[in-house]
Protein backbone atom coordinates (compact mmCIF):
# COMPACT_ATOMS: atom_id res chain seq x y z
CA UNK A 1 0.00 0.00 0.00
CA UNK A 2 0.96 3.80 -0.74
CA UNK A 3 0.84 6.97 0.66
CA UNK A 4 -0.45 10.21 -1.26
CA UNK A 5 1.00 13.55 -2.76
CA UNK A 6 -0.08 15.61 -4.51
CA UNK A 7 -0.84 14.86 -8.10
CA UNK A 8 -0.49 16.91 -11.02
CA UNK A 9 -0.97 16.05 -14.96
CA UNK A 10 1.62 17.81 -16.43
CA UNK A 11 4.22 15.53 -15.00
CA UNK A 12 2.37 13.16 -17.20
CA UNK A 13 4.72 12.37 -20.17
CA UNK A 14 3.08 12.60 -23.45
CA UNK A 15 3.80 11.27 -27.15
CA UNK A 16 5.56 13.22 -29.54
CA UNK A 17 3.92 16.52 -30.58
CA UNK A 18 6.15 17.58 -33.89
CA UNK A 19 2.80 17.63 -36.21
CA UNK A 20 0.34 19.37 -34.02
CA UNK A 21 -0.13 22.90 -33.59
CA UNK A 22 -0.96 24.48 -30.56
CA UNK A 23 -4.52 24.17 -31.06
CA UNK A 24 -5.37 20.41 -32.30
CA UNK A 25 -2.98 19.75 -29.40
CA UNK A 26 -4.92 21.18 -26.89
CA UNK A 27 -7.94 19.43 -28.05
CA UNK A 28 -6.10 16.18 -27.61
CA UNK A 29 -5.06 16.51 -24.10
CA UNK A 30 -8.05 17.81 -22.80
CA UNK A 31 -9.90 14.38 -23.56
CA UNK A 32 -10.32 11.84 -21.37
CA UNK A 33 -11.45 8.16 -23.39
CA UNK A 34 -12.34 5.76 -20.33
CA UNK A 35 -14.37 2.69 -19.20
CA UNK A 36 -15.79 1.66 -15.89
CA UNK A 37 -15.84 -1.52 -14.84
CA UNK A 38 -17.46 -3.80 -11.71
CA UNK A 39 -18.82 -6.74 -10.45
CA UNK A 40 -22.72 -7.00 -11.23
CA UNK A 41 -24.43 -4.93 -8.39
CA UNK A 42 -21.08 -2.93 -7.28
CA UNK A 43 -22.75 0.02 -7.95
CA UNK A 44 -21.40 0.96 -12.06
CA UNK A 45 -24.66 2.13 -13.06
CA UNK A 46 -25.52 4.51 -10.33
CA UNK A 47 -21.88 5.53 -10.59
CA UNK A 48 -22.29 6.14 -14.46
CA UNK A 49 -25.22 8.25 -13.40
CA UNK A 50 -23.86 10.40 -10.88
CA UNK A 51 -20.94 11.37 -13.52
CA UNK A 52 -23.44 12.11 -16.79
CA UNK A 53 -25.37 14.58 -13.66
CA UNK A 54 -21.61 16.48 -12.84
CA UNK A 55 -21.37 16.97 -16.24
CA UNK A 56 -24.62 18.06 -17.27
CA UNK A 57 -25.17 15.22 -19.61
CA UNK A 58 -29.06 14.17 -17.46
CA UNK A 59 -30.57 15.78 -15.33
CA UNK A 60 -32.53 12.68 -13.53
CA UNK A 61 -30.60 10.15 -12.54
CA UNK A 62 -32.95 6.89 -13.53
CA UNK A 63 -32.21 4.89 -10.65
CA UNK A 64 -32.88 0.84 -10.39
CA UNK A 65 -35.84 1.74 -7.89
CA UNK A 66 -37.68 3.78 -10.43
CA UNK A 67 -37.44 1.42 -13.32
CA UNK A 68 -40.53 0.01 -11.92
CA UNK A 69 -42.23 2.86 -12.44
CA UNK A 70 -41.27 2.81 -16.41
CA UNK A 71 -38.06 4.51 -16.27
CA UNK A 72 -34.44 2.80 -16.97
CA UNK A 73 -30.85 3.96 -16.99
CA UNK A 74 -29.68 6.47 -19.55
CA UNK A 75 -26.66 4.02 -20.38
CA UNK A 76 -28.94 0.78 -20.77
CA UNK A 77 -31.58 1.12 -23.60
CA UNK A 78 -32.14 -2.50 -25.01
CA UNK A 79 -35.42 -4.34 -24.19
CA UNK A 80 -34.14 -6.95 -21.75
CA UNK A 81 -31.82 -4.53 -20.29
CA UNK A 82 -35.27 -2.05 -20.00
CA UNK A 83 -37.11 -5.42 -18.31
CA UNK A 84 -34.68 -6.45 -16.02
CA UNK A 85 -32.39 -3.02 -15.27
CA UNK A 86 -29.12 -4.79 -15.89
CA UNK A 87 -26.28 -3.76 -18.44
CA UNK A 88 -26.15 -6.63 -21.06
CA UNK A 89 -24.50 -4.22 -23.90
CA UNK A 90 -22.06 -1.88 -24.08
CA UNK A 91 -22.55 1.97 -24.76
CA UNK A 92 -20.79 5.30 -25.41
CA UNK A 93 -21.64 9.01 -23.74
CA UNK A 94 -19.70 11.54 -24.32
CA UNK A 95 -20.20 15.10 -22.02
CA UNK A 96 -17.98 17.57 -20.81
CA UNK A 97 -16.47 18.17 -17.20
CA UNK A 98 -14.26 20.83 -15.66
CA UNK A 99 -12.86 21.80 -19.64
CA UNK A 100 -12.64 18.20 -20.39
CA UNK A 101 -13.99 16.39 -22.97
CA UNK A 102 -14.66 12.77 -21.67
CA UNK A 103 -15.70 9.22 -23.60
CA UNK A 104 -17.60 6.80 -21.51
CA UNK A 105 -17.26 3.35 -22.77
CA UNK A 106 -20.10 1.94 -20.68
CA UNK A 107 -19.86 -1.77 -20.43
CA UNK A 108 -22.16 -4.56 -18.92
CA UNK A 109 -22.25 -5.10 -15.52
CA UNK A 110 -23.99 -8.71 -15.44
CA UNK A 111 -21.91 -11.88 -14.70
CA UNK A 112 -22.69 -13.43 -17.88
CA UNK A 113 -21.44 -10.19 -19.84
CA UNK A 114 -20.09 -10.82 -23.70
CA UNK A 115 -17.27 -10.27 -25.24
CA UNK A 116 -18.02 -6.57 -26.46
CA UNK A 117 -17.25 -6.09 -23.23
CA UNK A 118 -13.53 -7.00 -23.68
CA UNK A 119 -13.21 -5.29 -26.94
CA UNK A 120 -14.61 -1.94 -25.82
CA UNK A 121 -12.12 -1.96 -22.79
CA UNK A 122 -8.90 -2.47 -25.53
CA UNK A 123 -10.53 0.88 -27.21
CA UNK A 124 -10.38 2.80 -23.85
CA UNK A 125 -7.22 4.78 -22.34
CA UNK A 126 -8.36 4.12 -18.73
CA UNK A 127 -10.45 2.76 -16.60
CA UNK A 128 -12.29 3.62 -13.23
CA UNK A 129 -12.83 0.49 -11.03
CA UNK A 130 -16.00 -0.03 -8.71
CA UNK A 131 -15.86 -2.33 -5.58
CA UNK A 132 -18.43 -3.20 -3.18
CA UNK A 133 -17.12 -2.09 -0.15
CA UNK A 134 -19.06 -5.64 1.45
CA UNK A 135 -17.16 -7.94 -0.79
CA UNK A 136 -13.98 -5.85 -1.94
CA UNK A 137 -12.88 -7.70 -5.10
CA UNK A 138 -14.92 -10.31 -7.19
CA UNK A 139 -14.99 -12.76 -9.62
CA UNK A 140 -16.21 -10.57 -12.40
CA UNK A 141 -13.67 -7.97 -11.69
CA UNK A 142 -10.91 -10.38 -12.10
CA UNK A 143 -11.77 -11.05 -15.52
CA UNK A 144 -12.02 -7.91 -16.31
CA UNK A 145 -8.92 -7.15 -15.33
CA UNK A 146 -6.99 -9.87 -17.13
CA UNK A 147 -8.08 -7.69 -20.36
CA UNK A 148 -6.96 -4.30 -18.56
CA UNK A 149 -3.55 -6.01 -18.13
CA UNK A 150 -3.01 -6.88 -21.58
CA UNK A 151 -2.31 -3.28 -22.36
CA UNK A 152 -1.11 -2.21 -18.96
CA UNK A 153 -4.19 0.15 -18.88
CA UNK A 154 -4.32 2.89 -15.73
CA UNK A 155 -6.64 2.37 -12.98
CA UNK A 156 -8.45 4.41 -10.60
CA UNK A 157 -10.90 2.91 -7.92
CA UNK A 158 -13.84 3.82 -6.24
CA UNK A 159 -14.61 1.98 -3.28
CA UNK A 160 -18.49 1.95 -3.25
CA UNK A 161 -21.66 1.63 -0.28
CA UNK A 162 -19.30 3.38 2.54
CA UNK A 163 -22.76 4.17 3.62
CA UNK A 164 -23.82 0.86 4.62
CA UNK A 165 -21.45 -1.62 6.75
CA UNK A 166 -18.58 -3.81 4.77
CA UNK A 167 -15.11 -4.86 5.48
CA UNK A 168 -12.43 -2.43 7.04
CA UNK A 169 -11.15 -0.11 4.27
CA UNK A 170 -7.36 -1.70 5.41
CA UNK A 171 -9.02 -4.85 4.60
CA UNK A 172 -9.88 -3.70 1.30
CA UNK A 173 -6.47 -2.35 0.06
CA UNK A 174 -5.21 -5.58 1.09
CA UNK A 175 -7.43 -8.01 -1.21
CA UNK A 176 -7.13 -5.01 -4.23
CA UNK A 177 -3.27 -5.75 -3.75
CA UNK A 178 -3.30 -9.80 -2.92
CA UNK A 179 -5.95 -10.50 -5.40
CA UNK A 180 -5.44 -8.58 -8.58
CA UNK A 181 -1.50 -7.46 -7.83
CA UNK A 182 -1.62 -3.78 -7.96
CA UNK A 183 -0.16 -1.15 -5.35
CA UNK A 184 -2.96 0.90 -3.96
CA UNK A 185 -2.48 4.81 -2.85
CA UNK A 186 -5.61 5.68 -1.25
CA UNK A 187 -6.28 9.53 -1.69
CA UNK A 188 -9.32 9.64 0.61
CA UNK A 189 -9.78 7.89 3.59
CA UNK A 190 -13.29 6.90 5.53
CA UNK A 191 -14.32 7.73 8.58
CA UNK A 192 -16.65 5.21 9.81
CA UNK A 193 -19.39 2.84 8.23
CA UNK A 194 -22.72 2.28 7.79
CA UNK A 195 -24.79 4.19 10.65
CA UNK A 196 -21.59 5.88 11.46
CA UNK A 197 -20.18 6.63 8.41
CA UNK A 198 -19.58 10.85 8.82
CA UNK A 199 -17.97 11.38 5.64
CA UNK A 200 -14.53 11.02 3.87
CA UNK A 201 -10.72 12.58 5.16
CA UNK A 202 -9.13 13.87 1.32
CA UNK A 203 -5.37 13.02 1.73
CA UNK A 204 -4.26 15.22 -0.39
CA UNK A 205 -5.79 18.73 -0.23
CA UNK A 206 -5.99 17.84 3.54
CA UNK A 207 -9.75 18.97 3.43
CA UNK A 208 -12.47 16.87 5.36
CA UNK A 209 -16.24 16.07 3.66
CA UNK A 210 -18.91 15.45 6.15
CA UNK A 211 -21.59 13.53 4.80
CA UNK A 212 -25.32 13.65 4.94
CA UNK A 213 -27.96 12.10 3.98
CA UNK A 214 -30.26 14.82 3.81
CA UNK A 215 -28.15 15.77 0.71
CA UNK A 216 -28.43 12.75 -1.73
CA UNK A 217 -27.88 14.80 -4.99
CA UNK A 218 -25.76 18.07 -4.07
CA UNK A 219 -22.98 19.07 -2.70
CA UNK A 220 -21.66 17.93 0.54
CA UNK A 221 -20.09 19.94 3.18
CA UNK A 222 -16.29 20.69 2.57
CA UNK A 223 -14.03 22.21 5.72
CA UNK A 224 -10.60 22.93 4.72
CA UNK A 225 -8.27 21.86 8.09
CA UNK A 226 -4.95 22.82 8.72
CA UNK A 227 -4.03 19.58 9.48
CA UNK A 228 -5.33 16.59 11.28
CA UNK A 229 -4.48 18.05 14.70
CA UNK A 230 -6.64 21.08 13.52
CA UNK A 231 -9.17 20.99 16.89
CA UNK A 232 -12.39 21.34 14.42
CA UNK A 233 -12.07 17.75 13.56
CA UNK A 234 -12.87 17.18 17.57
CA UNK A 235 -15.03 19.66 17.33
CA UNK A 236 -17.21 18.14 14.19
CA UNK A 237 -16.30 14.05 14.61
CA UNK A 238 -16.03 13.81 18.38
CA UNK A 239 -14.68 10.54 19.22
CA UNK A 240 -13.96 9.52 15.47
CA UNK A 241 -11.56 12.05 15.44
CA UNK A 242 -8.77 10.47 17.02
CA UNK A 243 -9.84 6.85 15.00
CA UNK A 244 -9.41 9.30 12.02
CA UNK A 245 -5.82 10.32 13.04
CA UNK A 246 -4.38 6.93 13.71
CA UNK A 247 -5.85 5.41 10.62
CA UNK A 248 -4.67 8.07 8.50
CA UNK A 249 -1.04 8.08 10.12
CA UNK A 250 -0.86 4.38 9.71
CA UNK A 251 -1.57 4.71 5.78
CA UNK A 252 1.02 7.34 5.19
CA UNK A 253 4.05 5.46 6.89
CA UNK A 254 2.66 2.10 5.90
CA UNK A 255 4.75 3.10 1.64
CA UNK A 256 6.02 5.02 -1.06
CA UNK A 257 4.12 8.41 -1.97
CA UNK A 258 1.78 8.06 -5.27
CA UNK A 259 3.59 6.97 -7.92
CA UNK A 260 2.16 9.05 -11.36
CA UNK A 261 4.24 6.62 -13.63
CA UNK A 262 3.34 3.80 -12.12
CA UNK A 263 -0.60 4.69 -12.27
CA UNK A 264 0.10 5.01 -16.09
CA UNK A 265 1.65 1.92 -16.48
CA UNK A 266 -1.05 -0.04 -14.86
CA UNK A 267 0.85 -0.61 -11.67
CA UNK A 268 -1.16 0.92 -9.41
CA UNK A 269 -4.16 1.97 -8.78
CA UNK A 270 -5.56 5.48 -6.60
CA UNK A 271 -8.32 4.66 -4.34
CA UNK A 272 -11.26 6.53 -2.90
CA UNK A 273 -13.82 5.71 -0.83
CA UNK A 274 -17.79 7.04 -0.67
CA UNK A 275 -21.08 6.40 -1.74
CA UNK A 276 -22.39 6.75 -5.51
CA UNK A 277 -26.12 6.51 -4.04
CA UNK A 278 -25.83 9.33 -2.10
CA UNK A 279 -23.13 11.02 -4.22
CA UNK A 280 -19.98 11.04 -1.83
CA UNK A 281 -17.08 11.23 -2.94
CA UNK A 282 -17.81 10.42 -6.44
CA UNK A 283 -16.78 14.36 -7.30
CA UNK A 284 -13.33 13.98 -5.20
CA UNK A 285 -12.98 10.65 -7.21
CA UNK A 286 -13.78 12.32 -10.17
CA UNK A 287 -11.36 15.68 -9.86
CA UNK A 288 -8.78 13.78 -9.50
CA UNK A 289 -9.35 11.27 -12.34
CA UNK A 290 -9.53 14.12 -14.98
CA UNK A 291 -6.29 15.49 -13.92
CA UNK A 292 -4.20 12.41 -13.68
CA UNK A 293 -5.46 10.08 -16.59
CA UNK A 294 -4.08 9.44 -19.63
CA UNK A 295 -5.43 11.80 -22.90
CA UNK A 296 -5.47 9.72 -25.74
CA UNK A 297 -2.46 7.35 -26.35
CA UNK A 298 -0.82 5.85 -29.40
CA UNK A 299 -2.49 2.79 -31.07
CA UNK A 300 -0.49 -0.43 -31.93
CA UNK A 301 -1.03 -1.49 -35.75
CA UNK A 302 0.48 -4.68 -37.79
CA UNK A 303 3.43 -1.75 -39.46
CA UNK A 304 3.95 0.68 -36.76
CA UNK A 305 2.45 2.82 -33.42
CA UNK A 306 -0.05 5.41 -34.50
CA UNK A 307 0.32 8.71 -32.42
CA UNK A 308 -2.49 10.79 -31.70
CA UNK A 309 -0.63 13.88 -32.37
CA UNK A 310 -0.66 12.86 -36.45
CA UNK A 311 -1.98 15.42 -38.51
CA UNK A 312 -3.73 12.57 -40.59
CA UNK A 313 -6.90 11.00 -39.62
CA UNK A 314 -6.74 7.55 -38.58
CA UNK A 315 -9.52 5.52 -36.75
CA UNK A 316 -10.41 1.95 -36.20
CA UNK A 317 -14.07 0.48 -35.97
CA UNK A 318 -14.33 -1.71 -32.11
CA UNK A 319 -17.71 -2.33 -31.99
CA UNK A 320 -20.94 -2.69 -34.34
CA UNK A 321 -24.54 -1.83 -33.33
CA UNK A 322 -26.98 -3.22 -35.32
CA UNK A 323 -30.96 -1.70 -34.61
CA UNK A 324 -29.95 1.20 -32.06
CA UNK A 325 -33.10 2.32 -33.96
CA UNK A 326 -35.37 -1.03 -34.36
CA UNK A 327 -37.88 1.27 -37.01
CA UNK A 328 -35.00 1.29 -39.43
CA UNK A 329 -32.75 -1.41 -38.88
CA UNK A 330 -29.51 0.34 -38.37
CA UNK A 331 -26.57 -1.24 -38.16
CA UNK A 332 -23.78 1.29 -36.51
CA UNK A 333 -20.32 1.23 -36.32
CA UNK A 334 -18.39 2.48 -33.15
CA UNK A 335 -15.24 3.96 -34.54
CA UNK A 336 -12.45 5.45 -32.31
CA UNK A 337 -10.94 8.46 -33.70
CA UNK A 338 -7.03 7.28 -33.32
CA UNK A 339 -5.19 10.30 -34.77
CA UNK A 340 -5.74 13.71 -36.63
CA UNK A 341 -9.29 15.27 -37.15
CA UNK A 342 -12.25 13.84 -38.33
CA UNK A 343 -14.18 16.40 -40.63
CA UNK A 344 -18.02 15.87 -41.81
CA UNK A 345 -17.53 14.81 -45.17
CA UNK A 346 -14.16 14.07 -45.60
CA UNK A 347 -13.23 10.94 -48.03
CA UNK A 348 -11.08 8.00 -46.35
CA UNK A 349 -9.82 4.63 -47.27
CA UNK A 350 -11.58 1.33 -45.91
CA UNK A 351 -8.77 -0.75 -46.00
CA UNK A 352 -10.25 -4.17 -45.72
CA UNK A 353 -12.15 -3.19 -49.03
CA UNK A 354 -10.20 -0.63 -50.67
CA UNK A 355 -12.56 1.34 -51.21
CA UNK A 356 -12.62 4.76 -50.35
CA UNK A 357 -16.07 6.37 -48.14
CA UNK A 358 -17.08 9.68 -47.86
CA UNK A 359 -18.03 9.98 -44.15
CA UNK A 360 -21.27 12.73 -44.34
CA UNK A 361 -23.04 10.97 -41.61
CA UNK A 362 -21.19 10.40 -38.51
CA UNK A 363 -22.74 10.74 -34.94
CA UNK A 364 -21.62 11.26 -31.62
CA UNK A 365 -23.49 9.28 -28.65
CA UNK A 366 -25.20 9.95 -25.51
CA UNK A 367 -26.25 6.15 -24.77
CA UNK A 368 -29.33 5.51 -27.30
CA UNK A 369 -29.83 9.30 -28.55
CA UNK A 370 -27.66 10.45 -31.36
CA UNK A 371 -26.63 13.40 -33.15
CA UNK A 372 -24.50 14.56 -36.29
CA UNK A 373 -21.26 15.68 -35.79
CA UNK A 374 -18.84 17.92 -37.73
CA UNK A 375 -15.40 17.51 -35.62
CA UNK A 376 -13.92 15.19 -33.86
CA UNK A 377 -10.22 14.26 -32.53
CA UNK A 378 -8.79 12.00 -31.09
CA UNK A 379 -9.88 9.70 -28.39
CA UNK A 380 -13.54 10.31 -29.81
CA UNK A 381 -15.74 7.51 -30.20
CA UNK A 382 -18.10 8.33 -33.51
CA UNK A 383 -20.58 6.37 -34.97
CA UNK A 384 -20.47 5.68 -39.17
CA UNK A 385 -23.33 4.16 -40.83
CA UNK A 386 -22.33 0.78 -42.08
CA UNK A 387 -25.07 -0.84 -43.81
CA UNK A 388 -23.14 -4.16 -42.86
CA UNK A 389 -19.77 -3.15 -44.89
CA UNK A 390 -17.84 -2.47 -42.20
CA UNK A 391 -16.72 -5.35 -39.81
CA UNK A 392 -15.33 -4.85 -35.85
CA UNK A 393 -10.95 -3.93 -36.32
CA UNK A 394 -11.43 -2.65 -40.00
CA UNK A 395 -9.33 0.25 -39.93
CA UNK A 396 -9.88 3.56 -41.75
CA UNK A 397 -7.29 6.42 -42.96
CA UNK A 398 -6.74 8.98 -45.58
CA UNK A 399 -3.88 7.50 -47.33
CA UNK A 400 -1.28 5.41 -45.66
CA UNK A 401 -2.54 1.08 -45.42
CA UNK A 402 -2.48 0.92 -41.44
CA UNK A 403 -4.06 -2.46 -39.97
CA UNK A 404 -5.03 -1.89 -36.19
CA UNK A 405 -4.77 -4.55 -34.10
CA UNK A 406 -5.86 -5.04 -30.47
CA UNK A 407 -9.22 -6.11 -31.26
CA UNK A 408 -9.67 -9.70 -30.16
CA UNK A 409 -12.37 -12.00 -30.42
CA UNK A 410 -11.86 -14.62 -27.47
CA UNK A 411 -12.59 -18.52 -27.69
CA UNK A 412 -16.04 -19.23 -26.42
CA UNK A 413 -17.00 -21.11 -23.61
CA UNK A 414 -20.59 -22.05 -23.67
CA UNK A 415 -22.26 -23.38 -26.85
CA UNK A 416 -25.37 -24.13 -27.59
CA UNK A 417 -27.64 -25.44 -31.41
CA UNK A 418 -30.34 -23.01 -32.17
CA UNK A 419 -33.11 -24.91 -33.58
CA UNK A 420 -36.25 -22.25 -35.57
CA UNK A 421 -39.97 -22.89 -34.40
CA UNK A 422 -40.55 -21.79 -38.37
CA UNK A 423 -38.51 -23.30 -41.10
CA UNK A 424 -39.35 -21.07 -43.49
CA UNK A 425 -37.08 -18.16 -41.46
CA UNK A 426 -34.11 -19.78 -41.83
CA UNK A 427 -32.86 -16.97 -44.26
CA UNK A 428 -34.11 -14.77 -41.57
CA UNK A 429 -32.35 -16.85 -39.29
CA UNK A 430 -29.03 -16.64 -40.82
CA UNK A 431 -29.46 -12.82 -41.58
CA UNK A 432 -30.30 -11.98 -37.70
CA UNK A 433 -27.27 -14.72 -36.71
CA UNK A 434 -24.78 -12.90 -39.00
CA UNK A 435 -25.31 -9.75 -37.86
CA UNK A 436 -25.32 -10.25 -34.27
CA UNK A 437 -22.20 -12.28 -34.86
CA UNK A 438 -20.79 -9.15 -36.81
CA UNK A 439 -21.45 -6.94 -33.92
CA UNK A 440 -19.90 -9.50 -31.18
CA UNK A 441 -23.07 -10.49 -29.59
CA UNK A 442 -22.73 -13.87 -30.33
CA UNK A 443 -20.59 -16.02 -32.27
CA UNK A 444 -22.45 -17.99 -34.71
CA UNK A 445 -20.65 -21.38 -36.50
CA UNK A 446 -21.70 -23.58 -39.30
CA UNK A 447 -20.60 -26.98 -39.57
CA UNK A 448 -18.50 -28.43 -42.28
CA UNK A 449 -21.13 -31.08 -42.47
CA UNK A 450 -24.69 -30.05 -41.81
CA UNK A 451 -26.56 -26.70 -41.51
CA UNK A 452 -27.36 -26.46 -37.62
CA UNK A 453 -26.02 -23.40 -36.47
CA UNK A 454 -24.38 -23.35 -33.42
CA UNK A 455 -23.82 -20.60 -30.83
CA UNK A 456 -20.66 -19.71 -29.03
CA UNK A 457 -20.82 -17.23 -25.80
CA UNK A 458 -18.53 -15.97 -23.34
CA UNK A 459 -21.36 -15.88 -21.30
CA UNK A 460 -24.22 -17.96 -20.98
CA UNK A 461 -26.53 -14.72 -20.95
CA UNK A 462 -26.36 -14.13 -24.42
CA UNK A 463 -28.25 -16.71 -25.40
CA UNK A 464 -30.90 -15.45 -23.80
CA UNK A 465 -30.13 -11.86 -25.50
CA UNK A 466 -29.54 -13.53 -28.88
CA UNK A 467 -32.96 -15.12 -28.72
CA UNK A 468 -34.27 -11.79 -27.56
CA UNK A 469 -32.97 -10.08 -30.11
CA UNK A 470 -33.68 -12.60 -32.94
CA UNK A 471 -37.63 -12.37 -32.01
CA UNK A 472 -37.51 -8.55 -31.90
CA UNK A 473 -35.64 -7.25 -34.35
CA UNK A 474 -35.56 -10.07 -36.88
CA UNK A 475 -38.65 -11.54 -35.96
CA UNK A 476 -37.40 -15.14 -35.53
CA UNK A 477 -38.43 -17.34 -32.85
CA UNK A 478 -36.11 -20.18 -32.20
CA UNK A 479 -35.06 -22.23 -29.40
CA UNK A 480 -31.97 -23.36 -27.89
CA UNK A 481 -30.52 -26.70 -27.20
CA UNK A 482 -27.49 -28.27 -25.70
CA UNK A 483 -24.37 -29.48 -27.34
CA UNK A 484 -21.39 -31.82 -26.09
CA UNK A 485 -18.69 -28.88 -27.14
CA UNK A 486 -17.07 -27.63 -24.03
CA UNK A 487 -14.43 -25.32 -25.70
CA UNK A 488 -13.09 -23.66 -28.96
CA UNK A 489 -10.30 -23.05 -31.43
CA UNK A 490 -9.28 -21.28 -34.49
CA UNK A 491 -7.44 -23.60 -36.40
CA UNK A 492 -4.53 -22.91 -39.43
CA UNK A 493 -1.37 -24.17 -40.77
CA UNK A 494 -0.07 -24.98 -44.21
CA UNK A 495 -2.08 -25.84 -46.63
CA UNK A 496 -1.30 -29.40 -47.21
CA UNK A 497 -1.62 -30.18 -43.19
CA UNK A 498 -4.94 -28.32 -43.04
CA UNK A 499 -6.73 -30.21 -45.71
CA UNK A 500 -5.27 -33.12 -43.82
CA UNK A 501 -6.66 -31.72 -40.88
CA UNK A 502 -10.38 -31.05 -42.23
CA UNK A 503 -10.22 -34.44 -43.73
CA UNK A 504 -10.25 -36.39 -39.98
CA UNK A 505 -11.90 -33.89 -38.28
CA UNK A 506 -14.76 -33.12 -40.63
CA UNK A 507 -17.95 -33.57 -38.11
CA UNK A 508 -15.81 -31.28 -35.35
CA UNK A 509 -14.90 -28.03 -37.67
CA UNK A 510 -16.93 -24.82 -38.12
CA UNK A 511 -16.92 -21.78 -40.18
CA UNK A 512 -17.65 -18.23 -38.09
CA UNK A 513 -19.19 -15.48 -39.48
CA UNK A 514 -15.66 -14.06 -41.16
CA UNK A 515 -15.37 -17.42 -42.93
CA UNK A 516 -12.63 -18.59 -40.07
CA UNK A 517 -12.18 -22.32 -39.58
CA UNK A 518 -12.86 -23.11 -36.08
CA UNK A 519 -12.47 -26.70 -34.03
CA UNK A 520 -14.72 -27.38 -31.45
CA UNK A 521 -13.70 -29.50 -28.76
CA UNK A 522 -15.89 -32.31 -26.51
CA UNK A 523 -13.37 -31.79 -24.10
CA UNK A 524 -9.89 -29.86 -22.46
CA UNK A 525 -8.56 -33.53 -22.74
CA UNK A 526 -9.72 -34.42 -26.22
CA UNK A 527 -8.19 -30.57 -27.42
CA UNK A 528 -5.01 -31.19 -26.16
CA UNK A 529 -4.76 -34.78 -27.54
CA UNK A 530 -5.41 -33.00 -31.05
CA UNK A 531 -3.03 -30.27 -30.71
CA UNK A 532 -0.05 -33.30 -29.92
CA UNK A 533 -0.90 -35.01 -33.40
CA UNK A 534 -0.91 -31.97 -35.13
CA UNK A 535 1.82 -29.96 -34.64
CA UNK A 536 1.50 -28.12 -37.57
CA UNK A 537 -1.55 -26.62 -36.93
CA UNK A 538 -2.20 -23.74 -34.80
CA UNK A 539 -5.06 -23.80 -32.38
CA UNK A 540 -5.66 -20.12 -31.33
CA UNK A 541 -7.77 -19.08 -28.30
CA UNK A 542 -8.29 -15.57 -29.21
CA UNK A 543 -8.17 -14.06 -33.22
CA UNK A 544 -7.52 -10.74 -33.80
CA UNK A 545 -9.66 -8.26 -36.32
CA UNK A 546 -7.78 -6.26 -38.32
CA UNK A 547 -8.36 -4.43 -42.10
CA UNK A 548 -5.95 -7.34 -43.37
Amino acid sequence: MSTPETVSPETASAPPKAEADSKFREEIEKRRTFAIISHPDAGKTTLTEKLLLKGGAIHEAGEIKARKADRFAMSDWMTMEKERGISVTSSVMQFPYRGYELNLLDTPGHRDFSEDTYRVLTAADSVIMVLDNANGVEQQTEKLMEVCRMQDTPIITFVNKMDRHGLPPLNILEDIEETLDLETVPLSWPIGMGNRFRGTYNLYRDELHLFSHADMEGEHERLPIADLNDPQLDEVLGDQADDLRFDVELVREAGDKLDLQAYLEGRQTPVFFGSALSNFGVGDMFDAFVEVAPPPQPRPTVTREVSPYEKDFTGVAFKIQANMDPKHHDRMAFVRVCSGTFEKGMEVIHHRTGQTMRLNNATTFMAQDREGVDTAYPGDIIGIMSHGRVKIGDSFSQGEPLHFTGVPSFAPEHFRKVRLDDPFRSKHLGKGLQQLSEEGAIQAFRPLRGNDYVLGAVGELQFDVTLDRLENEYNVEAHLTGVPYTCCRWVDGPAEDLEDFEADHRDRLFRDADGDLAYLALSDFRLERTMEDWPRITFASTKQHTAE
